[in-house]
């Protein structure tokens, strides 16, 4: 039977993936027998996991075994290698061993190898908000997933709203299918607007506000972001991927380049309908500009990660990039 191993730190994407995999695996009414969640501090939890998933299921269905949130892909002792060595290639095909983890495997761990050998490893890590094209993709997919038509701006809109949030998503999208089963065409963007719940606040807007300079602005987005609990890191890195996306596009255009397609290329950018919009936002910076803010950002990531007051260390460096901006 399969062995699946899922990482990332999107835990809706994969609470769902995990739920999808039980309802196809393990019959309901002999679920209380066959389906085993098996957590780190249960005691010897790799070894109850590898020994559940060698017993034949009871009744109807196969057995589901989910070793959640487990360690072996950052640190495994011999003896446990051991164990994997010799169950993952002898279990029988009516087990289904499942292996989560929020953290990244270890490539260089015999523990990583072996479920590179035997398992199917997916990654469950959120979209980086400034990759609107692929957050836009996301959304047409799991629109498709209850059945909803969405036309591209319909789909942008919920992009805007929700960012990477895959739960928010959800949510949102559940509730247009409740609303309006099963379309025939494409939801009216009127019904999309009045149903959908925008976050009004991103960190995308707070870099547009730097790039004009607007340092009240910026502080004032700033303070919405951080009373909804946006982590400092995921601002500061939204920033970078922006301002970088900016630079790299700013950088072909100063080099003679016309052609949106090869722009796009450069500046790392899916769909090259966009373009034309990142050139409005930035038309009135230079690269040599651009190419000053980097630091700037660098250094904010630094200070907040050696454990400098989040909010103020922020507003400073805000402050900072407005006036390269104006200058």
């Amino acid at each position: 039977m399969p062995i699946y191993l899922y990482w990332g730190e999107d835990d809706f994407a994969i609470a769902q993936a995990v739920k999808e995999i039980q309802t196809t695996t393990v019959d309901p009414a002999w679920s209380s027998f066959n389906y085993h969640k098996i957590t780190p501090d249960q005691p010897e939890a790799v070894t109850q996991a590898l020994n559940q998933a060698m017993t034949p299921p009871f009744g109807l269905g196969n057995r589901l075994v989910w070793l959640a949130d487990t360690p072996i892909l950052q640190q495994c002792s011999q003896q446990i290698i051991s164990e994997l060595e010799r169950t993952l290639p002898a279990l029988p095909e009516t087990s289904l061993l499942l292996l989560t983890s929020k953290h990244k495997p270890d490539a260089r761990l015999k523990s990583t190898k072996l479920l590179q050998k035997y398992a199917t490893i997916q990654e469950f890590s959120p979209i980086p908000p400034w990759k609107t094209d692929q957050i836009v993709s996301h959304v047409q997919q799991l629109a498709r997933r209850y059945q909803l038509k969405l036309d591209l701006s319909g789909a942008e809109f919920i992009a805007q709203a929700v960012g990477n949030d895959t739960r928010l998503l959800d949510n949102e999208l559940q509730k247009l299918a409740l609303a309006v089963p099963n379309p025939d065409r494409p939801l009216p963007m009127a019904t999309i607007t009045a149903l959908v719940t925008s976050n009004t606040t991103s960190s995308l807007q707070l870099a547009n506000a730097c790039t004009k300079g607007k340092p009240e602005v910026a502080l004032e987005l700033l303070a919405d972001l951080m009373q909804r609990n946006e982590p400092p890191l995921r601002i500061v890195a939204t920033l970078t991927g922006q301002f970088r996306t900016w630079l790299l596009l700013k950088l072909a255009i100063e080099s003679g380049e016309k052609d949106d397609r090869v722009i796009a290329q450069a500046a790392e950018i899916s769909n090259p309908k966009r373009i034309y919009f990142l050139r409005q936002e930035v038309n009135h910076l230079s690269s040599r500009k651009l190419l000053q803010i980097l630091p700037i950002l660098l250094e904010l990531e630094s200070s907040l990660k050696k454990g400098a007051d989040p909010v103020s260390t922020l507003q400073c460096h805000l402050i900072r990039l407005c006036r390269v901006c104006s200058s």
